[in-house]
């Protein structure tokens, strides 16, 4: 089967480069085609004639990006999201598995977090213009597939890392945030700052099981109702810091700007579905293991990592 990647240059698309999955995989990225401009994503499709798509290309960030951005996050995923899966439709794909976030579960919501949840409240207010974009990525799916008969489906992952991420401090993701700072205060003699108190938890998944697990969808998963793909193990952010300067060896302070939102307390979500379709869900890499393979590619291509330079 011929599959193309969307967002294959960034983190969960990189992971797909090491995989020996017996298909053929194609990476394009944001450099071959603006997929929020009209026509784009259709030019893509006649490129490269793929039999099925995995799309993680999205417009994405931290508590900082999300909330200073926030009519940007929503407006650009939607018009790519819209731009792709019509684009597939017309050219008659075989199938889509589109990723979503955990984000797009609602606030006030009965823990842990299940499918049959999503659109029961309106998301936390730190990101819901990207919650929301993505929420209507699982509404469009379903609507294609109601109209026109499309086997498009949606996946749900928790927070994700690992490398190839975005290190830019102000755009990132918790962790790829947390690893730069920490390093670059090792080697200024700085002491690094992070938002909030490091009370929040979260669950965090390695990019390389995301893309195991995604394939393993796309050639088993067929129903309408998406589907949790993450490690289920919560982790203070505060628990997840001191990994980082344990692996990154740095022996200094930090300093937590309670000034800052800290964001959403917990939102802890279940994989049940995706065991009982016969995924090992022990099989996941521990965080302590990830941050350590993550911090040691972020050590030996630093500076030249992407939101670095």
């Amino acid at each position: 089967m011929k599959i193309l990647i969307t967002g294959g240059t960034g983190m969960v698309g990189s992971a797909f480069r090491d995989l020996r999955s017996g298909h053929k995989i194609i990476l394009v990225g944001s450099r071959d085609y603006n997929l929020t401009q009209d026509g784009s994503a259709d030019q893509m499709l006649e490129d490269h004639c793929p039999d099925a798509i995995i799309h993680l290309a999205a417009r994405v960030g931290g508590v900082k990006g999300n909330s200073d951005f926030v009519a940007d996050f929503y407006s650009e995923n939607i018009r790519m999201n819209a731009n792709i899966l019509d684009a597939a439709r017309r050219h008659n794909v075989k199938k889509v598995l589109s990723l979503l976030s955990t984000c797009v579960y609602p606030n006030e919501v009965t823990y842990p977090l299940t499918e049959d949840q999503i659109h029961s409240g309106p998301p936390h207010s730190s990101n819901f213009g990207y919650a929301y974009a993505k929420r209507m990525l699982d509404v469009q799916s379903r609507a294609l597939r109601q109209q026109y008969g499309c086997n498009f489906i949606c996946a749900i992952p928790n927070n994700l890392y690992g490398p190839h991420d975005n290190f830019d401090v102000e755009t990132g993701h918790v962790i790829p945030a947390i690893i730069r700072k920490v390093w670059e205060a090792k080697l200024n003699g700085s002491t690094p700052v992070f938002w909030g108190d490091g009370s929040a938890l979260r669950e965090f998944t390695f990019s390389k099981d995301i893309a195991s697990v995604l394939l393993f969808l796309l050639e088993s998963y067929n129903d309408p109702s998406p589907i949790n793909v993450g490690l289920t193990n919560e982790c203070s952010i505060l628990d997840v810091v001191d990994l980082v300067c344990e692996h990154l060896e740095y022996f200094g302070p930090v300093k937590w700007d309670v000034t800052k939102p800290t964001g959403q307390f917990r939102k802890p979500s279940d994989n049940k579905n995706l065991a009982r379709m016969g995924w090992d869900v022990t099989q996941y890499t521990t965080l302590g293991d990830g941050l350590r393979l993550t911090c040691e590619w972020f050590k030996q291509n630093y500076p030249l990592v992407r939101g670095v330079q």
